[in-house]
């Protein structure tokens, strides 16, 4: 019989940790979670050197490394990853936060707002893994999280283009369960509703209540609730959970 009493351990101590887009928002509170448990690091950003140092700066008990890349760049990812590997040797999680937004309706979207979003938040999520994922299978151990978005299940005015792109996300998520399934690397996404965020505000300031008021808790979620639905995905908690899309979304739209 198992002690029920005993301490959850994680088993997060000592791995380390890719993360993509990590320097504000949900990005930088998946760092320091899975940093406070004691793994080492590493996370990209593409233009903001202030935001990336301050991650460093303000958590200086932290093993945690910032590497600028431009996600949508396949060998500048492939060589982020082996960078990486030769650092530190070896590596545990890939997540994959990246992400932008270019909202408009359809018919006022431009080719650019599109090739954004896609070439973003789906192309750089396939450059990443195809990066790390022999490196996974050389030890058959892995996790991977994908952050998708309530968008890509249900539907929002203005955001074609980005419903799309998430939507592709939870697609790719499952089948890759499946390709690595045999490994033993899991693969999951988590997908958030409306988290106070820079990227969030503009839509919580034109929408307000009307938002709020399709939530069923009622408020919008915080970076460090999503941040910890990706610490359970990448701990020994979550052992037997592979290709689903967790929505940590406040009950939006039910």
């Amino acid at each position: 019989m198992s002690d029920t009493t005993a301490p959850i351990e994680p088993g997060l101590s000592g791995k380390n940790a890719l993360v993509t887009g990590g320097s504000r928002g949900i990005g930088r509170a998946i760092v320091e979670r899975l940093a406070s448990s004691g793994m080492d690091v590493t996370f990209t950003y593409v233009s903001n050197d202030e935001a990336a140092k301050a991650v460093i700066d303000e958590n200086p008990d932290l093993k945690i490394t910032a590497v600028k890349v431009d996600v949508r760049d396949s060998d500048a990812a492939r060589q982020c990853v082996e960078d990486m590997a030769d650092r530190v040797g070896t590596i545990d999680v890939l997540v994959n936060n990246a992400g932008v937004v270019r909202d408009n309706l359809l018919p006022m979207l431009e080719d650019d707002d599109l090739k954004a979003v896609f070439e973003t938040n789906i192309e750089g999520v396939f450059n990443f893994c195809r990066a790390a994922v022999p490196f996974m299978m050389s030890k058959r151990s892995g996790r991977i999280i994908n952050i998708s978005s309530v968008s890509g299940e249900k539907g929002g005015r203005g955001q074609t283009n980005y419903a799309a792109s998430k939507g592709a996300i939870n697609a790719f998520t499952k089948s890759l369960a499946v390709e690595l399934g045999r490994r033993k690397i899991l693969v999951n996404a988590v997908a958030p509703g409306v988290i106070e965020t820079e990227m969030s505000q503009e839509v919580r300031d034109l929408a307000g209540d009307e938002i709020t008021s399709n939530i069923v808790l009622k408020r919008y979620g915080q970076p460090s609730e999503i941040a910890n639905a990706v610490w359970f995905l990448c701990s020994d908690l979550s052992s037997y959970i592979t290709g689903q899309v967790l929505s940590v979304d406040g009950g939006f739209k039910m």
